[in-house]
């Protein structure tokens, strides 16, 4: 696995050699901040990176000119391989990372501007989730949502854009009382 583009571009990645952890592949992960890119929802942007695995999805935006990445992560083998890519590509500096589980990590996360969500297959608390990030959480930009299905907005969010790569479908989507942006 390689950063796709950027400043960090081909630089290799550390994966978590465990079955729960399944990487965006890298044309989705281009694919998906391409359409970023066409949204201005990089740049210089706070970034949440939520089921973070090895942390592909933040480093791939702080790549981007993301200025700087929360990772939410709770799984021990994948807080090893984020923590190696953080310090092997050096943005400890950009880089927070919380060793919680999502859910709690969302009762006091910070305001971001872009949330990156990639939880395993079987999630399916995509609503909880939003709730939680309408009530604990300033979202002022996206949500990136990666999943194996169609995600359904919940009430209050409507969907920007949704795209299907095989079996991966990746849904953008913001608060419906928001204007189109930062």
């Amino acid at each position: 696995m390689r950063v796709v583009a950027g400043s960090l571009r081909g630089r290799r990645l550390q994966a978590p050699e465990v079955a729960a952890t399944r990487p965006t592949s890298d044309r989705v992960r281009e694919a998906m901040f391409n359409a970023l890119a066409s949204l201005d929802g990089v740049t210089d942007a706070v970034v949440l990176d939520l089921f973070a695995g090895s942390g592909a999805l933040g480093i791939e935006a702080l790549s981007r000119g993301a200025a700087h990445c929360t990772f939410v992560e709770s799984a021990r083998p994948a807080l090893t391989a984020l923590r190696a890519n953080l310090d092997g590509l050096g943005l400890r500096d950009r880089a927070t990372v919380a060793p919680l589980d999502v859910q709690r990590f969302l009762a006091s996360a910070p305001a971001a501007d872009l949330v990156l969500a990639d939880p395993p297959y079987s999630f399916d608390r995509w609503e909880g989730l939003m709730g939680g990030l309408d009530t604990g959480l300033r979202v002022t930009g996206l949500l990136v949502a990666e999943s194996d299905r169609p995600v359904e907005p919940a009430p209050g969010w409507e969907v920007v854009r949704a795209k299907r790569y095989g079996t991966t479908h990746v849904t953008f989507l913001r608060r419906a009382d928001r204007a189109t942006g930062r």
